[in-house]
């Protein structure tokens, strides 16, 4: 059945995020795609609002600033895919006897020496170089990427999005003001050497104990953090570049996991097609969405930059 979403009609200026979409090739190998024949050749895989696509890996290269096409500033993280690769696809059954679909991905190259033998007995049977990390994000079972499949940047498309998973920044053993945003004790005479000081931590004799999870100093970061519904600003193509709007945790040149927004994409476009609601299963301007990924190959004969244009109102007109 046609979708409805599919056909609405979009401003001018998405012409250039609709040029993602009309150069998807199906992911199949050479070999089955040379095999058959074209009346026997399936169609390409498509995105529906119940698919769960797979996420990449990717180095948070730093913070910059762009510019929208009404001339407003934005911040943004740049994140760049470092030789990106589908080590395997993992299909599991559980006790219940429902089934866990899976697809690994596996980032940044590594010298073979230093890799175990174990792990590199996998990447050999892979065909792919040994990687730094390796990560398994779930997918629903239509989202199976071939193994040895690069993705690219054209895998997220500018205007949809994303949520991103790091490692926070790690501050050490900090203080109770600092860890939990306390106030301190009053800076005044009568305070002697304690104004941040945490101040009473138990009780009477009755309890006589110090309730488990009271908040007090201790070490502080270095755990993982979800930045969710990050918008796509813009993709470029050629370095690899996915410029998305705010912060994300991590250091510089730390390894994050991008995946689609779980609440503004997955869950918000499988309630909009159950209500029939088909002009807002996918965000403003965003028509399709590569399926099951975004490869190197789509992305060659693709613009190198693309970016997604501003749908709000001009922040410098004037309301009346």
């Amino acid at each position: 059945m046609l979708k409805l979403w599919a056909l609405a009609e979009r401003p001018p200026l998405v012409a250039s995020v609709r040029r993602i979409h009309s150069s998807h090739t199906p992911l199949a190998s050479p070999t089955a795609s040379t095999s058959a024949s074209p009346v026997e050749r399936a169609p390409p895989p498509k995105w529906t609002p119940n698919s769960i696509r797979t996420g990449v890996i990717a180095r948070k290269r730093g913070m910059t600033s762009l510019w929208t096409d009404q001339g407003a500033r934005i911040p943004v993280t740049v994140l760049q895919l470092d030789n990106c690769q589908v080590t395997a696809n993992i299909k599991t059954t559980r006790p219940n006897h429902t089934e866990y679909h899976a697809v690994q991905v596996g980032a940044s190259d590594r010298p073979a020496k230093t890799e175990s033998n174990q792990m590199l007995g996998h990447f050999n049977k892979a065909r792919v170089p040994p990687k730094r990390i390796v990560k398994e994000f779930p997918v629903t079972p239509d989202a199976h990427v071939p193994v040895g499949t690069t993705l690219s940047a054209i895998h997220f498309v500018p205007g949809q999005f994303v949520d991103v998973v790091a490692n926070g920044i790690g501050k050490g053993f900090a203080g109770g003001m600092k860890r939990w945003g306390f106030h301190g004790l009053a800076a005044s005479h009568g305070v002697s050497v304690s104004h941040r000081s945490s101040g009473s931590t138990g009780q009477h004799q009755d309890p006589g104990r110090v309730f488990p999870g009271k908040k007090m100093a201790g070490r502080l970061g270095g755990k993982r953090i979800t930045t969710q519904n990050l918008a796509v600003v813009r993709v470029d193509t050629k370095l690899d570049l996915v410029f998305v709007r705010g912060a994300v945790p991590g250091f510089d040149d730390a390894h994050v996991l991008i995946t689609d927004a779980k609440k503004k994409m997955v869950a918000l476009s499988h309630h909009n097609q159950a209500k029939g609601l088909y002009e807002k299963v996918l965000p403003t301007g965003v028509d399709d969405l590569p399926f099951p990924a975004g490869t190197a190959g789509l992305a060659k004969r693709l613009p190198s930059i693309i970016e997604s244009p501003a749908y709000r109102r001009s922040p410098f007109i004037p309301q009346e």
